[in-house]
C-alpha cells in the first residue's frame, strides 16, 4: 500500500481536480466573483484555496504556516522532520499530527484486514517510489522487509513504541487527507462557511460557490502514460464533503516491457497487479477517504466491491467510483451513492 503524494516528485501522482491544475498557477490573492482564491506549491505539489468571506480576509499566510508545520512533521522528503527522524531511530517522541496520523492508521489498517498499512515505509523506498534509488528485491530481502512491515506498532505516553527497530512508517497514503482537514478545520475556526480546498487532489468543499451552486469537482480519466494532459472522465457537486482519487496511471516505471505500479500490497511487499485504473471516494473526511482510496486500489476491483457488500455501513462505502481496464476498454463503476453526486 503506498500512494505518492507527500512530498517532491509526487505531483504527477494523481490529478484529481483538473481546473485546479490551472489554478495552481495562482501565487497571489485573487477577487473574483465574490470568491477569493489563492495557491501555491506544498509537500511537493499544488495547493488551491477559494472561499467566500464577508471581511474579505487574505488567509494565504496561514495556510501556508500550516503546511510549513505539517511537512516538519509528517514529510519524509524532509530530511529533518519528526517522521524522518522517528523512522531512522533517533527520537521515539509523537507530535499530536504524527499521533492521530498513527491511530488513524491503524484503524484502517485493522478495518480492511491489512489492505492499508503505514508500516510499508522502506518497501516502498526499496521499490524507488520514495527519495532512495529503486532496487528490486530478491526473495530474501523482501523477506527481511516484510518482517519489519509486519512488526507491531504502537502509541504509548506520546511516544512510539516499534517492536522492530527496522519498521518504518509512511504515511503518504492518509497525510494529505488529514492535512486537508486540518485547514478545513482552521477555515471553521475563522468563521468561513464556504470554502474549497485542494492540495495535489486531496479536496474538501463546505457550503457552496456564490448564489448557492455546489462547488464542482472532475475526476480524471486515466491516462496512457504519466506525461499525458489530464482529461476529465466524470464531474461532481460537492457540498459538506471531500473527495479523494487513487490511482496507479501516473506514478509507475517500467522493466523489461512489464510496468510496476507505485501501489505496494502490504501481503506481498509487491506491486499490485491488476484491472484497477483509479479509485475517488467520497466521504465526510478526507484521511478516510484518502486511506479507503488506497486501501480499493490495494484489493482490486473485484474484492472492494465485496468489502463493500460486507461493510454497506462502513467508512469508504458510500459513494465510490471505480475506472478499470476491460482487455483495452475504460470502464467505471460506480455506487449509487455516488451516481447521485454526478453532474
Amino acid at each position: 500500500m503506498h500512494k505518492s503524494k507527500s512530498v517532491r516528485h509526487q505531483s504527477v501522482g494523481r490529478f484529481l481536480i483538473i481546473a485546479a491544475v490551472i489554478a495552481a498557477s495562482i501565487t497571489a490573492c485573487n477577487r473574483k466573483g465574490g470568491i477569493i482564491s489563492f495557491g501555491g506549491e506544498a509537500q511537493g505539489t499544488y495547493y488551491t484555496v477559494s472561499y467566500l468571506d464577508s471581511q474579505q480576509r487574505d488567509l494565504q499566510p496561514m495556510v501556508d504556516s500550516l503546511l510549513d508545520a505539517f511537512d516538519q512533521s509528517a514529510s519524509l522528503w524532509v530530511d529533518s522532520s519528526l517522521l524522518r527522524r522517528i523512522n531512522a531511530n533517533l527520537t521515539d517522541s509523537l507530535d499530536p499530527t504524527l499521533g492521530y496520523l498513527l491511530d488513524y492508521s491503524l484503524y484502517i489498517n485493522n478495518y480492511t484486514g491489512g489492505a492499508f498499512d503505514c508500516r510499508v515505509g522502506r518497501i516502498v523506498q526499496t521499490w524507488g517510489f520514495s527519495f532512495r534509488q529503486r532496487s528490486e528485491p530478491d526473495s530474501a530481502e523482501l523477506a527481511a522487509l516484510l518482517d519489519a512491515a509486519r512488526a507491531s506498532v504502537n502509541a504509548q505516553d506520546n511516544r512510539i513504541v516499534k517492536e522492530n527497530p527496522a519498521t518504518e512508517l509512511d504515511f503518504n497514503a492518509i497525510a494529505q487527507g488529514y492535512c486537508v482537514d486540518l485547514l478545513a478545520k482552521m477555515m471553521d475556526s475563522l468563521g468561513v462557511e464556504n470554502y474549497l480546498i485542494d492540495v495535489g487532489g486531496e479536496v474538501k468543499a463546505r457550503g457552496a460557490k456564490s448564489g448557492g451552486h455546489p462547488w464542482r469537482v472532475g475526476i480524471e480519466k486515466p491516462s496512457a502514460d504519466s506525461i499525458s494532459a489530464p482529461e476529465v472522465m466524470t464531474a461532481i457537486a460537492l457540498r459538506d464533503a471531500s473527495v479523494v482519487t487513487s490511482g496507479n496511471y501516473r506514478k509507475y516505471y517500467e522493466h523489461d516491457g512489464v510496468r510496476y505500479s507505485h501501489t505496494i500490497d502490504p501481503s506481498t511487499g509487491r506491486p499490485v497487479q491488476h484491472s484497477l485504473l483509479s479509485v475517488s471516494v467520497v466521504d465526510s473526511e478526507a484521511w478516510r477517504a484518502d486511506a479507503m482510496a488506497t486501501a480499493y486500489m490495494v484489493m482490486g476491483l473485484d474484492s472492494a466491491l465485496a468489502f463493500i457488500a460486507a461493510h454497506p455501513d462502513g467508512p469508504g462505502s458510500g459513494a465510490v467510483m471505480f475506472i478499470y481496464d476491460d482487455h483495452g476498454t475504460l470502464r467505471t463503476y460506480e455506487t449509487p451513492e455516488f451516481k447521485k453526486l454526478t453532474i
